[in-house]
């Protein structure tokens, strides 16, 4: 994980650009409006105050909408957590999936899904993440963190079954355990409880589930995700995403270097 921002190698733009519309010519070049992207991910700034080295806040803020609407961002953060799959000789799509949920802070005079997580004693917003046996985001879905783990992440069960018949199991703690499990078995897909023995104190690495808890620890590189700065629910999906994207990019420079 590099914490620098740098621009999209050629390669890497290269893996990105068969999903944006490229074909036609523009004032605006669409690398340059990817790089603004990332970089207000990296560096958590806000909109108005983009570096005047990209193009207007304005016509960066155009596409990030809109490529959040098309289900662009959707997949391109899919088809590069399989080129990264491909990379390490795995399937490209994934037969287990690992699922937890991070509470984080809500920006003062946002009130839309708003709660207050007693347990952790968080006002904001509850991040529900599902991730592969490797740690690679295929799904979030982000809600008031009043709202329970398990009926709250219903909505990802539509994301597990659009893999077909290849996803056998999902690992999760006893939060899952009760309607999110029952609604797995409906489809045939396993639910397996991944939880430390309580007998042990201290931090305790919990076989198959330490990789989804990595993956929250990964978004405090980015200060656009650390706390939620966003009115819609979609926009904060669309961050984690490309917090993800960003990560892959990232493997694929490696790889590239090596």
């Amino acid at each position: 994980m590099t914490k620098q921002f740098n621009k999209l190698t050629d390669s890497q733009w290269a893996a990105i650009s068969p999903f944006l519309p490229i074909a036609r010519k523009r004032k605006i070049d669409l690398c340059e409006v990817m790089n603004a992207i990332l970089w207000l991910l990296r560096t958590g700034c806000q909109w108005r105050n983009l570096p005047t080295e990209y193009p207007h806040w304005q016509a960066v803020y155009y596409y990030f909408s809109r490529w959040k609407t098309d289900g662009t961002l959707e997949r391109i953060n899919r088809e590069l957590n399989q080129l990264d799959r491909k990379q390490q000789n795995r399937e490209a799509y994934p037969s287990v999936f690992c699922i937890d949920s991070q509470s984080v802070k809500l920006a003062p005079m946002i009130c839309e899904y708003r709660g207050l997580d007693a347990h952790k004693k968080i006002n904001g917003r509850k991040r529900e993440f599902l991730v592969d046996t490797c740690g690679r985001l295929w799904a979030v879905d982000v809600h008031a963190a009043n709202e329970a783990d398990g009926p709250s992440s219903l909505p990802l069960i539509s994301d597990i079954l659009w893999y077909g018949d290849r996803v056998e199991k999902v690992f999760g703690d006893r939060s899952y355990g009760g309607v999110f499990a029952r609604e797995l078995s409906k489809w045939g897909i396993e639910f397996e409880r991944a939880s430390r023995p309580e007998s042990v104190q201290g931090f305790v690495p919990v076989a198959k589930r330490w990789v989804v808890e990595r993956s929250i620890a990964w978004t405090n590189f980015f200060r656009r995700i650390v706390k939620d700065y966003e009115y819609t629910i979609s926009s904060s999906v669309s961050w984690l995403l490309l917090a993800n994207i960003q990560i892959m990019l990232q493997r694929l420079k490696t790889t590239d270097q090596t």
